[in-house]
């Protein structure tokens, strides 16, 4: 609702239920003015209380499309033409209705490759050395065949140390390697062997020497020591490794 002072003619915007439906007397609050208003109708009140309160419906909702219909499947096409031959079964004795045709291959055995491929491979080495040892190829029928020869050094043994050290029981070796040939001699290690009474190993080691290879007419000295070793060793047996050991 609008009012306009009847002296100033000043406006106001106020709502209608600050009226009532009855009226009432107003004042300016530019002038100081008093008049009274009149009310306002009880069936408009109740109009703009609904307004206000209850939302606005919502439209209403749009039809659904029909749906479309699918169209028809197209006819079967036949072709002209003489009517294939089906023999009878039995008809065919070399037909085999689970053999592989083109795209499709039989399945491959890995295992069964590489057995062929391994008795291939022994069989090409074997005919490769009869053929060499047929032709009689220089000394390689001999050096495949023949043990290794035994080397021209010499081994010269000291006395044993046994002794014990801080409660272990040392047993220390040690001796000389001679090259008695005019040439250079590689050094093969030595072999340590300790026997009983009976001649049986009881205990073995290897020893390295500290070079490996020896001068003509040199000599070179190595040592070595064990702990703990059996009680029944009775004697020292040195070799190189390889040569038996005797």
């Amino acid at each position: 609702m609008i009012l306009e002072c009847t002296e100033c003619h000043t406006r106001y915007l106020v709502p209608d239920a600050s009226i009532g439906p009855d009226g009432r007397t107003v004042r300016c609050a530019s002038c100081k003015h008093s008049w009274f208003q009149a009310g306002v109708p009880v069936l408009d009140l109740v109009a703009q209380a609904e307004s206000a309160t209850l939302p606005p419906a919502p439209p209403p909702p749009a039809p659904a499309p029909a749906p479309a219909e699918a169209a028809p499947p197209p006819p079967p096409s036949f072709q002209s033409g003489p009517v294939a031959d089906i023999a009878p079964p039995g008809s065919y004795p070399d037909y085999d209705a689970f053999a592989h045709e083109p795209p499709f291959r039989p399945r491959r055995n890995p295992a069964r490759r590489w057995t062929v491929a391994a008795f291939a491979a022994g069989a090409a080495m074997l005919a490769a050395v009869g053929g060499l040892a047929y032709w009689d190829a220089p000394g390689f029928a001999r050096d495949l065949f023949s043990p290794v020869a035994p080397t021209p050094l010499k081994l010269v043994t000291k006395p044993v140390d046994r002794h014990t050290f801080n409660g272990n029981e040392i047993f220390a070796v040690s001796g000389i390697v001679l090259n008695p040939t005019d040439t250079r001699q590689p050094i093969p290690d030595i072999r340590a062997d300790l026997r009983d009474a009976q001649k049986r190993i009881v205990f073995s080691w290897m020893i390295r020497p500290e070079a490996t290879t020896l001068a003509p007419k040199a000599q070179i000295q190595f040592n070595s020591a064990k702990i703990d070793v059996p009680v029944n060793a009775q004697e020292l047996v040195l070799s190189f490794s390889s040569e038996a050991a005797s």
